[in-house]
């Protein structure tokens, strides 16, 4: 008769393995069970009674279902730990509208740049300098610093998709246009950075989406308007609103239309209410959409004589050769 073998001892602290998967959105690694006095015999057990499945080498996850995003993005952090999310994994991580990852998006990690690691199927691995800097590991799950996957994110789009990244944080107030501008300062060999540079100044100014710095770009700078005063302060009965471009001197309000949500009816009818809370100030609002921005130089030309009638000494210059702001009859925006 052979020896029976020993059995493998185990102290397993129950209590807190049951805490941590569920502070992991039911996701644990093979290195977590260990410091908890498990042994590889208690995950082989709960493997084979299919309590876990395996996500990855050494990591695994409390059910056998299809595993959601966030219980991805834990697994590839615990896979190639220390790790943190980043890109647009962070900036889903930390609740952002704008620039997220999809669910069926790679799960973006970053590693210290000193570590070489293999591939992670399903995930994409970036090495950094500055890890214990960028990231932050106590978060659940870890991540990178807001700033720094706002400026990674927005590099890999295209111009209008890094306005809408880097504007809609800010407009949340999740950021500010400065704190961009000092985590990107030392990003010197980022994708687009002089682009990236030139939106936060934009952003810093009021342009707070797509539109709002079309306008301030192609129509107020390009056609040299007067520089209006972005999202500045009003009252619509009890509520608090911004306006989106007011020249203060000729009184004269640019409300832009452009984002999802102003065909609605409720919209409308707020829209309406802005208007007339300007109209009590002696406001005119002249309310303008894409439609409109993308003739820059027509609505240039309509801004501009509005803006001479209510007292501007200036005049709108042409932006290029033929164009046509200079020499534009009546026609409005």
């Amino acid at each position: 008769m052979s020896p029976r073998r020993a059995r493998e001892p185990s102290w397993l602290d129950a209590d807190g393995l049951a805490a941590l998967i569920t502070g992991q959105d039911g996701v644990v690694s093979r290195r977590q069970v260990i410091q908890l006095g498990g042994t590889d015999r208690d995950i082989a057990r709960r493997l084979h009674s299919r309590d876990w499945t395996r996500v990855h080498p050494g990591v695994y996850l409390d059910h056998t279902g299809a595993p959601t995003w966030d219980q991805r993005a834990w697994a590839a952090v615990l896979a190639r730990w220390p790790a943190a999310l980043g890109g647009a994994s962070a900036v889903r991580a930390h609740g952002l509208r704008a620039g997220r990852a999809d669910d069926a998006a790679p799960i973006h990690i970053v590693i210290p740049d000193t570590r070489s690691v293999d591939p992670l199927p399903g995930a994409r691995i970036e090495r950094i300098r500055d890890f214990d800097r960028v990231a932050h590991l106590n978060l659940h799950p870890p991540r990178a610093r807001l700033e720094h996957a706002l400026l990674k994110t927005a590099a890999s789009l295209d111009e209008d998709g890094a306005v809408g990244v880097l504007a809609d944080a800010c407009q949340q107030r999740r950021t500010t246009a400065a704190r961009l501008v000092s985590a990107l300062t030392p990003l010197s060999r980022l994708r687009h950075r002089a682009l990236l540079l030139e939106i936060l100044c934009d952003v810093a100014s009021g342009a707070f989406s797509v539109l709002e710095r079309r306008y301030l770009r192609d129509v107020e700078r390009a056609h040299g308007l007067p520089g209006g005063g972005r999202q500045r302060p009003a009252k619509v009965g009890r509520a608090r609103t911004f306006r989106d471009v007011e020249y203060v001197e000729q009184l004269i309000v640019v409300e832009l239309d452009g984002r999802l949500g102003h065909e609605w009816t409720a919209d409308r009818w707020a829209d309406l209410d802005r208007d007339l809370a300007a109209a009590e100030e002696a406001l005119m609002t002249v309310r303008v959409g894409w439609h409109q921005v993308l003739s820059p130089c027509r609505l240039a030309g309509a801004v501009g004589r509005i803006l001479v009638v209510r007292g501007w000494k200036g005049a709108p210059i042409t932006c290029s050769p033929g164009c046509p702001v200079a020499d534009a009859e009546g026609s409005s925006g």
